[in-house]
């Protein structure tokens, strides 16, 4: 049996870096997971591989074929923009291990879908002046500033991820990002061990 791997933690922690590092680690035997959503493209991203960027029409007929494991709603400064996960046939536990990158209550979610032993949390932790910090870098970077949407964005970390949160969602083990290659090496021995 594999496992379903959610890499999750706060806006702007490295989850992004470290999903792609962990994919292209042979050894470990991973295929990714893409989410959809409804929040527009950005700058360097491609449909189909950070996500499958679709509007509210097509997530209400998924929604009214049952296909959805799971979906949340954010109230931007720009509109609703929905993060979404659909059973779409992609993801086949009796043959393969997947890695996810989700929020804590999405992976909550996922884990009842599919079950608490195939679902593996991977929360990542960044210092909140660090990852600030990091969030303000990346957004310079886009054509498009949504200042306002990284502040509402960092700010709505702190409840989504607060202790008493990730105490009911059974999370115990943290890997912190200050060090990029030592975060990476502590997650690729979890999925080593899990195997």
């Amino acid at each position: 049996m594999g496992r379903l791997y959610i890499l999750m933690g706060k806006s702007a922690s490295g989850k992004d870096s470290l999903y792609e590092a962990l994919l292209h680690c042979e050894e470990l035997h991973i295929k990714p997971v893409v989410g959809y959503t409804t929040r527009p493209i950005r700058s360097g991203e491609e449909n189909g591989r950070e996500y499958f960027f679709t509007d509210e029409t097509e997530f209400q007929r998924l929604s009214a074929a049952g296909k959805i494991v799971e979906q949340r709603v954010y109230q931007t400064v720009h509109g609703p923009w929905r993060y979404f996960t659909v059973d779409d046939g992609r993801i086949v536990l009796e043959k393969d291990s997947y890695l996810y990158i989700g929020t804590l209550e999405s992976y909550m979610k996922i884990r009842d879908y599919y079950g608490a032993e195939q679902v593996v949390p991977l929360y990542i932790e960044v210092e909140d002046g660090l990852r600030l910090s990091r969030a303000l870098s990346r957004e310079r970077q886009q054509t498009n500033h949504r200042y306002a949407e990284l502040c509402r964005r960092f700010l709505a970390d702190t409840e989504d991820f607060s202790e008493e949160k990730l105490k009911q969602a059974g999370i115990q083990t943290r890997y912190e990002n200050v060090e990029f290659a030592a975060c990476l090496e502590q997650l690729k021995a979890t999925i080593k061990q899990q195997q």
